[in-house]
């Protein structure tokens, strides 16, 4: 597996022993609402819970803690720059503020403000860049030559994939009877982490992505086996999936990702203020993508005989000055008469 793939399983056990002392354990918590809802077991691992108020900060800090010289007479580096929605740009911050490393975020405009406001809170200098992946990499690029910085990118660095898969070793001691665990997916580092994990360790476990419909890359590119990227800046509420899958993440996720679930706008509302209402979990729209999934038609085509899932509630950066779409959002069928 470490010949095929960027990372192995043992990249992914280092890092937890990088990162364990510096993140929170964060719990699993269940809902008889919704396992009548689905006629499943669910489990949900709660990430919106993790410091900076996502998964992100496992990768973020693996890839941090990777830079640090075992020796004096090796310098860190100048400083740390990325590119990111948000959630990785604050995760980043944090973990090279821990290491005394200046950090340079390239933020698209549209990234919510809350994300942009936390990102300076943690002391970071932001550089805003249009939306588009182009423009992106072009002003990472350009802020990497001013401030001689090193790149540490959002999903496709093996240091940060190799963090996120630490998510899938706690699921399955906190889950043993898991017999699926589902995942939003953008960029890809989160989904091939967990996927290298679990396979390793649970492989009758099935690995399921999660992504809407308009974002939709990684459906694509298993459809058709090859890399398909986004033609173009996907509209989506799910903000921090918006990243199109990689070089380094499409060979996971081809090889080892069992299914992918694309879910629309309004099933990603629904099931966002679902889990906020009844719940009382207060996840941004990109931690409802998972759950849309599971609650889509489409999953009703899975076997009866995965009963226990698992999905992980990627993040709870919610921009709540903006959640103008709450009252838009409509019930899709067939959950329009369930009584919750």
């Amino acid at each position: 597996m470490c010949a095929q793939y960027c990372i192995s399983f043992a990249d992914v056990e280092k890092a937890h022993s990088n990162i364990q002392d510096f993140i929170h354990l964060t719990p699993v918590v269940t809902s008889s609402i919704l396992n009548q809802v689905t006629g499943r077991n669910l489990f949900f691992k709660c990430e919106l819970f993790q410091k900076t108020g996502s998964f992100k900060i496992r990768g973020a800090l693996n890839a941090i803690r990777g830079l640090i010289p075992a020796t004096s007479e090796v310098k860190k580096p100048k400083a740390v720059v990325t590119h990111s929605s948000g959630n990785h740009g604050q995760a980043l911050t944090y973990a090279a503020k821990l290491e005394g490393i200046p950090a340079y975020i390239v933020v698209p405009k549209t990234a919510p403000n809350c994300k942009k406001l936390a990102i300076q809170a943690y002391g970071a200098s932001i550089v805003y860049s249009e939306q588009s992946d182009e423009s992106r990499e072009n002003v990472t690029k350009r802020i990497m030559e001013e401030t001689e910085g090193i790149m540490i990118h959002p999903n496709q660095e093996p240091a940060v994939i190799a963090g996120h898969g630490t998510i899938a070793l706690e699921v399955l001691n906190q889950v043993p009877l898991v017999d699926a665990v589902v995942v939003p997916v953008g960029g890809g580092g989160m989904v091939a982490g967990i996927a290298i994990t679990v396979k390793a360790l649970r492989p009758t476990v099935k690995v399921y992505a999660a992504e809407p419909l308009n974002a939709d890359d990684c459906y694509q590119s298993k459809l058709k086996g090859e890399l398909t990227p986004n033609p173009y800046p996907p509209e989506t509420i799910a903000d921090g999936v918006k990243s199109s899958i990689g070089l380094n993440t499409w060979p996971i996720i081809r090889d080892l990702v069992d299914d992918v679930f694309t879910v629309t706008e309004d099933e990603i509302k629904y099931a966002t203020q679902l889990v906020w209402e009844r719940m009382k979990l207060l996840i941004e729209p990109t931690a409802g993508v998972g759950v849309a999934a599971v609650l889509s038609q489409h999953f009703q085509t899975v076997s009866p005989d995965v009963k226990n899932i698992c999905i992980v509630l990627s993040g709870g950066n919610v921009d709540l000055s903006s959640l103008t779409w709450v009252k838009q959002a409509e019930r899709p069928v067939p959950y329009q008469s369930v009584s919750v």
